[in-house]
């Protein structure tokens, strides 16, 4: 994953990263609280406080507003206009939480785990003026089974009961695993018990719509539950939100609506958005990229004391690890070899030191609740030969993509297996050669594969069944590892229906270090993401997770 702003499963695996729209932050009203300066790296300015406008400077040539096809992050663009039943709240330093959103509470499961129920705060409106109901919430779930409505995520699909061959509502099915029992009841059940539903309705997806909406051209002219609502939208150059006066700042906990109006810059070229915020003028100081900054901008950023001061940086996080074929690498002591052989260090010098990535050594990604360290394959080349010995190990394929940071550390991993003893190929494809290759096909074209993942929300769950369970591979699944074991999948099972969060998170744990007992997979490195921004734009932090600043509560100070 390119790891730009509203990173996904999707596109993480693809080196495209997320779209590069994570955007800005948030919003309206008589909201009267003010952003906080904190800052996980750089100099923290002055607390932000209500009023100006914010600029958001964007490679991307386009927004897409509708939930049923968003992957977007829930402190991230998308936040700024469309509501969820739950969202996350992020604390500098802290683990982040689910909380209420357009609902209640986080949800009340039953007994057997299989049936959540949600009720919706008083008095909530849409931007039209429209009450929300739990009515418009059952619709906007279900519009994102519709196939015009494809590419958001669809977590909620593989959960839900009673899903298979529905379309849609728009010829007048609907779902009765989705029950809206009043205006304010929602209640969902679930093919099986899942713990983490909380996270789900936080997804774009639980945002809610109007049930005589135009799915071909809702996200042209969305109607909004946040506290912003589109203003214009000039396609390729500009998209200006303003606030919705319908959003009240005592229903939301999470945002802070400080800006008056949000300004996306789009179209932009990442160099000169980078030189831009490096001068630091005009208006410009009032800005922000969307994007990462890339390892030869960070040596010109670092250059510079003022813009130095502006840059903040997470701690590692997103990871970035080596998938083994374990369909065609099927023996675990040359598997375990090949994770001796890494070297870590030059994999990391490869995406520009210590400021780039941390070294990683555990599945389960930085800032997730629960996570716990280990390290069972620290770099020991003379162990690696040792396991190799009396071993006739044909030559491995290393699939890759033709883009500068992902063939980099390839070449690295290359080059460390070699002088261990392996004979290793690179294999360079496109983005859309290497994501069918990878996800789609039969296994049967690498060995090897440098891949890259953020969850989509934070559990250790988002981490572990899109990889290593059974079910996901081939046909679009993640697990290019391609690794099946009975007792893992079991295991992942019961770690996803158990509802107590702490218990949970201790079955995770356990999970991550016994699948790293066959090692269908090294963890490389935990991606720091750098980004910058304008003198005069308050509240910026980024945690580990999800290495993104989170845009609620961002605003400018004069």
């Amino acid at each position: 994953m390119a790891l730009l702003p509203d990173v996904s499963r999707r596109t993480a695996l693809t080196g495209a990263g997320v779209s590069a729209l994570a955007l800005v932050l948030a919003a309206c009203g008589a909201n009267e609280k003010s952003s906080s300066s904190a800052s996980t790296s750089g100099t923290a300015v002055a607390s932000a406080t209500k009023g100006g406008s914010l600029t958001v400077l964007s490679s991307d040539s386009d927004i897409n507003w509708d939930p049923a096809k968003s992957q977007s992050l829930a402190v991230t663009s998308l936040a700024l206009m469309h509501r969820r039943l739950t969202t996350w709240k992020l604390t500098p330093g802290k683990d982040p939480e689910v909380v209420p959103d357009l609902a209640t509470d986080t949800g009340t499961v039953s007994d057997d785990g299989l049936t959540w129920t949600y009720t919706l705060k008083d008095g909530l409106e849409l931007s039209d003026g429209t009450p929300i109901t739990a009515a418009l919430i059952k619709h906007g779930l279900e519009r994102s089974f519709s196939s015009s409505l494809s590419g958001g995520l669809s977590y909620h699909k593989s959960l839900l009961a009673d899903t298979d061959g529905y379309e849609g509502p728009y010829d007048g099915k609907h779902l009765d695993s989705i029950e809206a029992k009043d205006d304010t009841t929602i209640v969902f059940t679930l093919k099986k018990p899942y713990g983490d539903w909380p996270w789900i309705a936080s997804l774009p997806a639980f945002a809610p719509v109007p049930e005589n909406d135009d799915p071909e051209s809702f996200s042209d002219n969305p109607v909004a539950s946040g506290p912003y609502k589109l203003k214009e939208a000039k396609q390729g150059v500009s998209v200006t939100l303003e606030r919705n006066d319908k959003w009240t700042a005592d229903s939301d906990e999470v945002r802070t609506a400080l800006p008056d109006s949000i300004v996306f810059s789009l179209g932009q070229d990442e160099d000169t958005i980078s030189q831009r915020l490096i001068a630091d003028s005009g208006d410009d100081q009032y800005a922000f990229t969307a994007g990462l900054l890339t390892a030869s901008k960070l040596a010109q950023v670092n250059g510079s004391s003022s813009a130095s001061a502006r840059m903040v940086t997470s701690d590692p996080g997103p990871l970035l690890y080596l998938a083994i074929n374990t369909e065609r690498v099927t023996d675990v002591d040359v598997r375990k070899a090949i994770a001796y052989a890494v070297d870590k260090t030059a994999a990391q010098q490869a995406l520009g030191g210590e400021l780039g990535a941390g070294i990683a050594t555990t599945y389960i990604t930085p800032g997730i609740p629960g996570r716990e360290e280990y390290d069972l394959y620290p770099t020991d080349v003379d162990k690696a030969k040792e396991l190799l010995e009396g071993k006739d190990v044909p030559e491995l394929v290393l699939l890759t993509q033709n883009n500068e940071a992902r063939q980099a550390v390839s070449e690295a991993v290359q080059q460390s297996l070699t002088e261990a003893g392996f004979k290793v190929t690179l294999d360079p494809q496109s983005t859309d050669a290497y994501q069918e290759r990878a996800t789609q096909g039969d296994g049967s074209t690498y060995d090897l594969t440098v891949v890259s993942w953020n969850p989509d929300y934070p559990s250790a769950n988002a981490n572990i069944q899109p990889l290593y369970a059974s079910s996901e591979i081939g046909d679009g699944g993640y697990n290019v590892s391609r690794y099946s074991n009975a007792d893992v999948d079991a295991a992942i099972e019961a770690a996803s229906a158990e509802t107590d969060a702490t218990k949970a998170q201790e079955l995770w744990a356990a999970l991550d270090k016994q699948i790293a007992e066959d090692v269908p997979s090294v963890p490389l490195l935990n991606r720091r993401n750098s980004f910058l921004h304008g003198s005069k734009v308050g509240g910026f932090f980024v945690n580990p997770f999800p290495a993104y600043p989170d845009y609620l509560v961002l605003g400018v100070t004069e």
